[in-house]
């Protein structure tokens, strides 16, 4: 599933919606924890991704068996960074994504200038 946003602050708001729906969807809403992480980490990857690049914004869910898998693409190039979480009211994005999920990582999209990144994170479905 691969829905994309305009660069508007509802579009955080659309997105943890469309997370929810389709874990529904997938028979996975039964693990409440589940769809509560997965809505907190795509909220944060996305509103990184309006801060940083102002762009549109592609959210893409996948599942496995075991796995669920969130990317958040954008037009970006600055390189996600885990902050210590302190007591700043913003930074904390990527410390709760290190945090609270299996695994995570970036990468550079296409090989021209101007293609942007997509970070992603995988929680266990089990």
């Amino acid at each position: 599933m691969s829905v994309e946003y305009d660069p508007c602050p509802s579009a955080v708001r659309e997105a943890r919606a469309e997370v929810r729906r389709q874990l529904r969807g997938w028979g996975l809403a039964g693990r409440g924890d589940l769809v509560d992480t997965a809505e907190l980490l795509v909220s944060e990857l996305a509103t990184n991704a309006l801060l940083h690049s102002a762009s549109r914004f592609t959210l893409t869910l996948s599942a496995a068996p075991g796995v669920l898998r969130c990317e958040v693409a954008d037009s970006g190039h600055l390189t996600p960074q885990v902050l210590d979480a302190g007591f700043a009211e913003r930074g904390r994005g990527m410390f709760l994504v290190e945090a609270l999920a299996l695994r995570w990582g970036w990468h550079q999209d296409g090989t021209c200038e101007g293609s942007g990144k997509t970070v992603w994170f995988e929680l266990g479905t089990c």
